[in-house]
């Protein structure tokens, strides 16, 4: 009787599990440099982050935000950077073909913190939202790394037509 039961908590949990991940969200390793220092600042000790895809369905995207997205060359691949400019925003490119430019409505701007290391944006232009797939809300590994990613900005990366003020 409780190999029965067993399987049938397995049975149920298994379903339950794929739909927690699919729905609410779950944690994966962080790879690469693109995002140091916020993220992978020693590279042999990598964090591992908390990817909330409920939070891409119920809140807006904001600036500063540290989200994954799917890349527009690779589309198998899953690319985590932070949002720099939302549609209208004016931001400074870094090595795109042009230097200044207006995100496109419906579309937003994305960079990693290690200007000059990551495929972001200045690589493949502004990204469509629908490509969001989560917001990179918390550090969960290494315990020494714990934390919550808050948004933020730097006055390298602010939009060119906003008042720092409102960076939220």
């Amino acid at each position: 009787m409780t190999v029965f039961r067993h399987i049938v908590g397995i049975l149920i949990g298994i379903p339950i599990g794929i739909a927690y991940m699919k729905e609410v969200g779950y944690v994966a390793k962080v790879e690469g440099v693109s995002m140091q220092p916020t993220l992978n600042p020693d590279e042999r000790n990598p964090d591992y982050v908390f990817l909330n895809r409920l939070a891409i369905r119920t809140q807006d995207i904001q600036r500063g935000e540290i989200i994954t997205v799917k890349s527009p060359k690779i589309p198998e691949q899953i690319l985590i950077k932070r949002v720099i400019g939302l549609s209208g925003d004016i931001v400074r490119t870094h090595g795109y073909k042009i230097d200044i430019l207006e995100v496109p409505e419906g579309h937003c701007w994305v960079e990693g913190d290690h200007i000059g290391h990551s495929m972001d944006s200045n690589t493949f232009g502004p990204v469509s939202v629908g490509l969001i797939t989560a917001k990179a809300t918390s550090i969960v590994w290494p315990p020494s790394r714990w934390q919550y990613l808050y948004p933020s900005l730097s006055n390298r990366n602010f939009p060119l037509n906003l008042s720092k003020v409102s960076a939220g």
